[in-house]
């Protein structure tokens, strides 16, 4: 696993963080083009990718800020992270978040078309608050929901006509702190499913897809280990 590259589109990494390891260079994707500052000035993503490092220690993270003052950003600037992401040697893109605008839904699919034709994959949230989401609903992308009685494993069912994970929204714990102290959210449940990837991906055979292995009978669920 050690050369497989996760990128987290997120609010950057800070570097210097004693839970974050393994750091590639990696790139900032505003409206106004691209740069090389992936600090993260929020501390969500340095959240991400020390939970993903916890679970996947092998793999190597590869920082995609996204935000900048804030956790939002704008459709050209997702999609030009998703390509440079296609274009750059990635096999895990961990996405932490969606959005319920039908109009974004061809530009997120050709988006990941160009992943998919890269050999990557794209984990991002399937639905929040029991909305939907894409580009986390569309076919080919990993789609995650929180799941709080899942324990340490991932949950994977079948919803509609697609397979989706879940998994607990907790980062790494806060030592003699409470979760409720902490951050939470289906960010963190795609952090995990995306480190959960991480460590099956050498087991992937040619061309196959994550459904065909994973899938279950409608209505009925599984677990798959989701911690080393």
């Amino acid at each position: 696993m050690s050369s497989l590259r996760i990128a987290v589109l997120d609010s950057g990494v800070n570097p210097l963080h004693p839970h974050v390891g393994r750091l590639a260079a990696g790139v900032c994707v505003t409206a106004e083009g691209k740069g090389e500052d992936t600090l993260d000035h929020l501390g969500y993503g340095t959240a991400v990718a020390a939970l993903i490092h916890a679970l996947a220690p092998d793999a190597t993270i590869v920082p995609v800020r996204i935000f900048d003052k804030d956790l939002s950003t704008t459709l050209p600037s997702l999609v030009r992270a998703l390509e440079w992401c296609a274009a750059n040697s990635i096999q895990i893109i961990n996405l932490s978040l969606g959005t319920t605008d039908e109009s974004h839904r061809e530009p997120f699919e050709k988006a990941v078309a160009h992943i998919a034709a890269s050999g990557a994959v794209l984990v991002a949230p399937y639905a929040m608050a029991e909305k939907l989401l894409l580009p986390g609903t569309l076919p080919g992308v990993i789609g995650v929901v929180v799941d709080t009685a899942c324990g340490d494993a991932c949950t994977v069912k079948q919803m509609s006509s697609k397979v989706v994970f879940g998994a607990q929204p907790y980062p790494r714990e806060i030592p003699d702190a409470s979760r409720e102290l902490n951050l939470n959210g289906v960010s963190f449940s795609v952090a995990r499913v995306s480190a959960y990837f991480a460590r099956i991906w050498p087991s992937r055979r040619a061309a196959e897809r994550w459904e065909e292995r994973l899938l279950v009978q409608p209505g009925r669920s599984k677990c798959q280990n989701a911690a080393p």
